[in-house]
């Protein structure tokens, strides 16, 4: 029998003019960028946050904080590549990974591909076990005024 369980991550970013858009890894070429101590990419951050929650091990903050100057502009491929060093110490593996962007602009439909790619090659886990949708919020809101940007991530992990 198998050891299920499962974790919901959630994070959220100012946007500020002529910052990198980092999103699931990968740079979007877009006028505006995540405002954030590491390379602010809110995809992974719910993502690590999904993970770390399933395993009941903590957050991404208590992990690699804000306060330390070790992750100050940091790729958070490799905060997301440690996460899952951290659940694997705990005997766990993934299953799979549900993730939802929350954005006006740009059109993330285009970079999924290669999103799911990076965030698996990230994770060690086949492309098929990772899932990326983007929806707007009908211009309402922080996001919809394009102040912000915000992600949702589910994760399945279970020891073999």
């Amino acid at each position: 029998m198998m050891n299920f369980r499962i974790g919901h991550g959630y994070d959220v970013h100012a946007l500020a003019q002529g910052l990198p858009l980092w999103l699931g890894g990968i740079r979007i070429e877009h006028a505006l960028g995540c405002v954030a101590h590491s390379d602010g990419d809110v995809l992974i951050h719910a993502l690590c946050d999904a993970l770390l929650g399933a395993a009941a091990i903590g957050d991404i903050g208590l992990h690699f904080p804000d306060t330390s100057e070790a992750y100050k502009g940091i790729d958070s491929k490799i905060l997301l590549r440690r996460t899952v060093e951290l659940i694997g110490r705990q005997g766990y593996a993934i299953g799979n990974v549900d993730c939802t962007l929350c954005l006006q602009r740009p059109k993330i439909k285009p970079h999924i591909p290669a999103m799911r790619e990076t965030l698996a090659s990230a994770m060690g886990i086949a492309p098929e076990a990772v899932s990326i949708k983007a929806t707007t919020t009908e211009r309402l809101g922080f996001v919809g005024r394009e102040e912000g940007i915000e992600a949702h991530a589910v994760a399945l992990i279970f020891k073999p």
